[in-house]
C-alpha cells in the first residue's frame, strides 16, 4: 500500500509492483556482481530494496486478487530457519497424524 496523503492509503497496481520487484532484483544482481568488499553498502541497500519491493508486490497482489505468492522473506530473527525446523519436528510427534494413518489402514482393510 502506498500512502498518497496523510491518513489516506492507495492500493498499488500489482503490475507496477511486480515491475518494481523485478527492477530491485536486477539492481541487486548488478550490485552483487560489482561489489567492493564484504560489506559493500550498495549490496546491502539493494538487498533491503528487494525486501521492500517484494512486500509491496505481495500487498498489491493480495489487495487486487486475494492471492499470495509461495515465497517468504528471510528474517534475521529466524536464526537460520530454526523455527521452520522446529515445526517439522513437531509434526513428526503429532498424534493426530498417527490416527490419520490408522484411518487409512482401516479403510484399505474394508475395501479388501
Amino acid at each position: 500500500m502506498v500512502s498518497r496523503w496523510y491518513g489516506e492509503r492507495m492500493t498499488m497496481d500489482p503490475r507496477v509492483a511486480l515491475n518494481a520487484l523485478t527492477n530491485a532484483l536486477e539492481e541487486h544482481l548488478s550490485a552483487s556482481m560489482n561489489r567492493r568488499g564484504d560489506e559493500d553498502p550498495a549490496v546491502e541497500s539493494a538487498f533491503y530494496n528487494i525486501s521492500d519491493a517484494f512486500e509491496a508486490y505481495e500487498d498489491a497482489l493480495f489487495a487486487a486478487s486475494g492471492e499470495v505468492t509461495p515465497l517468504d522473506l528471510y528474517d534475521d530473527d529466524d536464526e537460520d530457519g530454526e523455527d521452520d525446523l522446529d515445526e517439522d519436528e513437531d509434526s513428526e510427534d503429532d498424534p493426530d497424524l498417527d490416527s490419520e494413518e490408522e484411518i487409512y489402514e482401516d479403510e484399505e482393510e474394508e475395501q479388501r
